[in-house]
């Protein structure tokens, strides 16, 4: 059997995500010929097929499934390698892959890529959004180095560091503007629209109202909040969105927005990483400046500010009470 080279194993693995040797060499940034010639030459060397090609789609072989076990275990220590030389050099600088919720994504993203550049030029940021399942997927095998998501993740092996704490709000159609706020066994009660399955702000909209999932025609699901946001404004139901994305959401729907009554819906937004990673420390630093981004767009009421009880529609509002709070840093304003 002939030497295996790391970028053989790349070629592989980026093909056993994809499924697909044109997708997969688009994400190598090769030709789908050079990728296929590579992925040919590793099997020949194996003396085994790793993947049984169809017609518009390869799959791992059983071979290839234990293969690709080890591969993944064998790049993810190269990756290892190079990041403790990286952590070596004390300072922020080289690739950082950081996975987004796409909850946050959106709204926080842009601030939090212009802070980690402003402090450091020599980084090089890659983002990618996804669901929390998907990420912490990624990052334990290696394909990310800290991710954004809501906590807890309740997963050992994942370091996890509290950034800011924001309220969930009522988004209804703009004829009940003025009403109380509905409680939860009220809630249970109405056409709740919701993220579709695998988004957790999905399952946390689920938990205040104290409902199991239901069935479609009990539930109406959509990709994003945007989509919920504007069929709301079309009198189809009622959903729940984070407080940092109203201010957008919201800006061309009509639609009346509220915050509940205590106990309010909440949640804690982190970032997380492997425990074993050689970039601990510099991880610690990028959570610093993505709390200190979301102090900022606090501080500059970036975000929808309420008095409870009050709503709009279709345009922002500035209000003396604010329903985002950073987590960690005591010199906040008390606006």
């Amino acid at each position: 059997m002939k030497n295996l080279t790391i970028r053989q194993l790349r070629y592989f693995d980026a093909l056993a995500r994809h499924g697909h040797f044109g997708r997969a060499a688009e994400a190598c940034s090769v030709s789908q010929p050079a990728l296929s010639m590579q992925i040919k030459e590793l099997e020949e060397g194996l003396g085994a097929p790793l993947f049984e090609r169809g017609v518009r789609h390869v799959s791992l072989t059983g071979f290839g499934e234990r293969f690709g076990a080890r591969a993944r275990a064998i790049l993810r220590s190269i990756d290892e390698l190079e990041d403790l030389a990286r952590a070596a050099q004390g300072s922020l600088s080289g690739r950082l892959r950081l996975g987004v919720i796409p909850t946050v994504a959106p709204y926080l993203l842009p601030r939090i890529v212009a802070d980690l550049t402003a402090a450091s030029a020599a980084l090089d940021i890659h983002v990618r959004e996804t669901v929390t399942p998907k990420l912490m997927e990624e990052l334990s095998e290696g394909r990310l180095d800290a991710a954004i998501v809501a906590l807890p993740v309740s997963e050992s092996a994942f370091e996890e560091a509290p950034l800011f704490s924001e309220e969930f709000l009522l988004v209804r159609p703009v004829s009940e503007a003025g009403k109380p706020a509905p409680g939860p066994a009220a809630l249970r009660e109405m056409r709740l629209l919701l993220l579709e399955e695998g988004h957790c702000f999905r399952d946390q909209a689920l938990a205040f109202c104290a409902m199991k999932p239901a069935p479609p025609r009990e539930l109406l699901d959509g990709s994003s909040l945007s989509t919920l946001v504007q069929m709301v404004g079309a009198g189809i139901g009622v959903t729940l969105i984070p407080d940092m994305a109203a201010a957008v959401e919201t800006r061309s729907a009509a639609v009346a927005v509220t915050r509940f009554a205590e106990p309010r819906p909440r949640r804690t937004i982190g970032m997380i990483w492997r425990r074993t990673s050689p970039l601990a420390g510099q991880l610690q630093e990028v959570a610093g400046i993505v709390r200190g981004a979301a102090e900022a767009m606090r501080g500059e009421g970036e975000g929808p500010r309420f008095v409870q009880g009050d709503t709009y529609s279709g345009t922002n509002i500035a209000c003396p009470e604010s329903v985002f709070a950073v987590i960690g840093s005591p010199t906040l304003p008390t606006t």
